[in-house]
């Protein structure tokens, strides 16, 4: 089972390990969009088809971890808007698959991500208190249908959820329980179609096996990380990492 592994160049594993901390790390809640870096890491020294199949057992992992750690944290009232709109938006993406140019897709992800993170730096600037608001039903299901969407298409799905989630200004750890439970449900809901389509490839799981011990150390500093900043803090730290997830997204959707 494991005579594959042994032949992957060290340079793999270093960047793998790297990219399964940093996994690990943002889906405890701090990085966030971060995350979204790891299989493009892992893709210097890989194809990226591999890569996203050594990453899917992994993903699947931290997300049963981060039900266990986060539960009872989320926001129901609105995972009662976004749980549907994703599954809204994994639907398009799975009747649209192979119609649409994932270079765009990840190109104007990629752009709306860095305004928004502008945005947010501004925001985080600002002397005034932020004030709470309450979830609203139309742009929960467009910002939550465009995630699905992405994240089926593209893997990149965090962006258009934050877009929605952050303007909200609810207690970080609500927040980061919420995109725990939707990314949970998205990436399970993902399995059906991903394998109707032939994207789920098991063959490279003793790599993921391997890597599995990464993933506990990545999440500890994440959740460590995440109880010691404060709210500021937070928000700064997320504005950066979706500013370099838009920079990375914007760069592959030109490159292609």
């Amino acid at each position: 089972m494991f005579e594959h592994a042994t032949t992957l160049p060290v340079a793999f594993w270093l960047l793998a390990v790297a990219a399964t901390f940093l996994f690990g790390m943002s889906k405890a809640g701090f990085g966030g969009a971060a995350g979204s870096l790891g299989v493009p890491l892992m893709a210097l020294a890989v194809s990226p088809v591999f890569a996203a199949a050594v990453m899917l057992p992994i993903l699947l992992a931290i997300d049963i971890i981060g039900v266990v750690v986060f539960r009872g944290r989320s926001d129901p009232a609105n995972l009662r808007i976004i749980l549907p709109g994703a599954m809204l938006g994994i639907g398009v993406g799975w009747l649209t698959f192979g119609h649409v140019d994932a270079r765009w897709i990840k190109l104007l992800i990629g752009i709306e991500a860095v305004l928004f993170a502008i945005d947010r730096f501004r925001a985080a600037r600002s002397s005034g208190i932020a004030v709470a608001s309450a979830p609203t039903l139309g742009p929960g299901i467009f910002w939550s249908a465009l995630s699905g969407f992405t994240s089926f298409v593209s893997h990149a799905g965090g962006p258009p959820i934050m877009q929605y989630l952050m303007p909200q200004n609810m207690d970080k750890m609500r927040l980061v329980g919420t995109t725990v439970i939707f990314f949970t449900v998205v990436n399970f809901a993902k399995l059906g179609p991903y394998a109707q389509l032939g994207l789920v490839d098991l063959s490279f799981l003793a790599v993921s096996l391997l890597l599995a011990p990464v993933i506990p150390v990545g999440y500890y500093v994440g959740y460590r990380l995440l109880q010691a900043v404060d709210m500021r803090g937070f928000n700064l730290v997320t504005a950066w990492t979706l500013l370099a997830a838009g920079t990375k997204l914007i760069h592959d959707g030109i490159a292609g």
